[in-house]
């Protein structure tokens, strides 16, 4: 897909695991789970905010980490433990009053093929699955959790203008 179908993206989604992660996650004896962020995604974030992009994330898994840091970033739509993308994504669709084919969704695995293929612009990390490369509209150079949330926030901004 060209760059000026980037133009009309009016919301970004992101699983959080292997896109804003490495896919790692650290679990202490206690059972307390953390997460590594990458600070220059955050900032690729607040871009997208700041230019009127609404800004999602969809996990299938539930953290206090992702809760807190999406809300430092003033992301509003944060959907976790979430078993169909698809139908979390229409429930953000309906209440944006777009359409799917004015979004964009970055995954890393299988279980985001779905939704990958539910939106109208989709992107791959670059340690993302094989299978996703081969049906994305575009993969990025970084890796998942290395800085590939605001390689994607560049792209979108730079085919909007901004």
């Amino acid at each position: 897909m060209s760059s000026r179908s980037l133009s009309g993206i009016r919301l970004v989604a992101f699983d959080v695991d292997g896109v804003f992660t490495d896919g790692r996650f650290y679990l202490s004896d206690d059972g307390v789970e953390t997460k590594a962020f990458h600070t220059q995604d955050g900032f690729g974030i607040r871009c997208l905010i700041d230019a009127g992009i609404t800004v999602a994330v969809i996990s299938g898994r539930t953290s206090g980490a992702v809760e807190k840091r999406m809300s430092e970033l003033g992301v509003l739509h944060v959907i976790q433990g979430c078993e169909d993308k698809v139908a979390a994504l229409d429930e953000v669709i309906e209440e944006l009053n777009i359409s799917a084919a004015e979004c964009a969704y970055v995954g890393d695995d299988i279980p985001d093929l779905p939704l990958l293929n539910h939106v109208g612009y989709s992107v791959a990390v670059a340690n993302a699955a094989t299978a996703l490369h081969q049906q994305c509209d575009y993969s990025t150079s970084d890796r998942g959790g290395g800085g590939a949330v605001r390689e994607v926030c560049e792209l979108i901004l730079a085919a909007q203008g901004q």
